[in-house]
């Protein structure tokens, strides 16, 4: 017959912490996977916002050069725009400046729903004061 030592018997203060390290290592992946994605998301907002940017700066540089022609500055900014992945949200001409704000799609990932926004202004240089 065997017998059970002190602390080791059925249902001991010693038995019931067996798997505790296990619950722990399994709740702390989970907060390291939730923290990843979070991360994740930040970074794509991070580049599409860059995009967004790139895109209306490059859309009004297009336009303050085709208005100096004497062009359709708006539509070169909706081309401009389009071609950098960005939507052309609106386009405001005044006297030589052009202003535009370009739109990217931002990412869809854990309840995300807003769109990313670049403004951007481009004109000539003003001349001298006086």
């Amino acid at each position: 017959m065997t017998t059970v030592g002190p602390g080791r018997g059925r249902g001991s203060p010693g038995d019931r912490e067996e798997g505790a390290a296990t619950v722990l290592v399994c709740a702390l992946l989970a907060v390291l996977l939730l923290v990843g994605a979070a991360l994740g998301v930040v970074a794509a907002m991070v580049a599409d916002h860059r995009r967004a940017q790139a895109a209306a700066d490059l859309a009004a540089l297009a336009a303050a050069t085709v208005l100096q022609r004497g062009e359709d500055a708006c539509g070169t900014a909706a081309r401009v725009a389009a071609d950098n992945g960005a939507r052309l949200v609106a386009c405001t001409v005044e006297q030589h400046d052009v202003l535009v704000t370009a739109e990217v799609t931002g990412p869809r990932w854990l309840g995300q729903t807003g769109d990313l926004v670049g403004r951007a202004r481009a004109g000539p240089e003003p001349g001298p004061a006086g």
